[in-house]
């Protein structure tokens, strides 16, 4: 019963999506603009450094506070209600109710998923699966290349960690999500009309 509480606590965390907020205060409908998605990447394109990386901060700290939230109500479940609970805080950002269902990728919140990880299960979990991710943007130069990385890695890094194998699998089924989520960048890749990562951006 532990997980539905946690992935119902997750998830509507999740649904505070900061790409629909620093849309509105910047009298912006990012759903109308760029690739129409609610995660950082468009932020970042569509309104500039500033907007991108507030979007980012606060995807980034929904996973956190989703985690250490339903790790302290059930302090007897710690690790599989915080994998529970950062598992809802993606498919909330993925699927906000109140916009149709329609939000970012889970790319920053997972993130933070992790950062809190790294506290309570392994350091090095955090160092490896987000380096991954980092150096897939570095060397291919595309977002969507890193991001598919750094998912494809976590349930890996789960495995040979020696995570509980209930974690393993939800980690799987994230990382397949996360791909079918980035399916367009995927056929945009495959024909060469993928958006290259790149800082020379406006700062605004």
């Amino acid at each position: 019963m532990f997980r539905i509480f946690c992935l119902l606590i997750g998830y509507f965390i999740g649904c505070i999506s900061m790409g629909f907020i620093v849309g509105k205060v910047t009298k912006t409908d990012l759903r109308k603009k760029g690739s129409g998605n609610l995660g950082t990447t468009n932020a970042l394109r569509v309104l500039g450094f500033r907007a991108g990386a507030a979007t980012f901060l606060g995807d980034i700290l929904k996973g956190v506070l989703a985690f250490f939230l339903c790790r302290a109500i059930f302090p007897d479940h710690s690790l599989l209600a915080s994998i529970y609970a950062g598992a809802g805080t993606i498919l909330g950002h993925d699927f906000p109710f109140y916009l149709k269902f329609k939000g970012g990728k889970g790319i920053a919140s997972t993130i933070g998923f992790v950062l809190s990880l790294a506290f309570v299960f392994s350091p090095l979990f955090a160092v490896i699966t987000i380096g991954v991710g980092i150096l897939g943007v570095m060397f291919s130069h595309f977002i969507s290349v890193g991001s598919i990385l750094f998912y494809i890695s976590i349930p890996i890094c789960a495995f040979f960690f020696g995570m509980p194998i209930e974690g393993v699998v939800l980690f799987t089924a994230l990382a397949i999500l996360a791909i079918w989520l980035h399916r367009a960048n995927i056929k945009r890749l495959r024909s060469g009309t993928e958006n290259k990562f790149t800082l020379h951006k406006s700062v605004q």
